[in-house]
């Protein structure tokens, strides 16, 4: 009498000694994780986070103290509950009287750094209710030689500059623009773009604004300048 084994179980087993595919966890984006967590402003010590986990294997120990910031050179973050000119009226409440003192050329008491032409022409907009009769002016690239703006600064007394790193720290190369005036340094920090990204989370933008703060702007903060 002849003994057939069921197929069902020897399939079963074949199944079974197959590995299974493993599944591939999917990486989370900036967009994933904004998502589900409230957007933190940005404060001082993100600021000097950067600039030490940038430069902590191009820089020696005593190179490194010499980027750090004191805390006296902060002023108060915006707490995302101000526009940029209300914000601007607390941080610099005498403005109307700084505006009247600055004589200097080629030089601006507000510096604002953020990370695009069409971000810098909203954020001039936003100025209007601040800057009063103070002359405000772009600083980037887009469809404007350098040699343009160095010739624009020197026209006349400039009182705020907002433009891009990048562009900014070609003016210093170029002597077109002086620090020796500068009193506020703006950082765009807390604003995204469409994909969510801020001003340091876009690495060619990351890169220009190190090297804009290490093109003396560091220095003169240190130096009360």
């Amino acid at each position: 009498k002849e003994c057939i084994a069921p197929q069902k179980k020897e399939i079963d087993d074949e199944q079974s000694a197959k590995p299974q595919k493993k599944r591939k966890r999917k990486k989370k984006t900036i967009t994933d994780v904004l998502a589900t967590s409230e957007p933190k402003p940005g404060g001082p010590a993100d600021l000097q986070d950067l600039i030490t986990r940038y430069y902590s294997d191009k820089r020696s120990v005593i190179e490194l103290e010499e980027l750090k910031l004191q805390n006296s050179c902060f002023l108060s973050s915006n707490d995302l509950t101000h526009t940029l000119s209300s914000y601007l009226k607390q941080v610099c409440p005498k403005w109307a009287k700084i505006q009247k003192q600055h004589s200097e050329k080629s030089s601006v008491v507000i510096l604002i750094v953020c990370s695009s032409a069409l971000r810098t022409i909203e954020l001039l907009k936003q100025l209007t209710a601040f800057k009063g009769e103070a002359r405000a002016v772009k600083l980037f690239a887009k469809h404007i030689k350098v040699e343009e703006q160095v010739k624009l600064l020197q026209k006349g007394i400039t009182h705020i500059g907002v433009g891009t790193p990048g562009r900014i720290s070609a003016l210093i190369d170029k002597e077109g623009l002086s620090l020796q005036a500068l009193r506020y340094l703006i950082v765009d920090w807390n604003w995204r773009d469409q994909k969510l990204r801020r001003m340091v989370d876009i690495p060619e933008i990351k890169l220009d604004f190190l090297k804009l703060l290490e093109n003396g702007v560091l220095a003169a903060c240190n130096e009360d300048k």
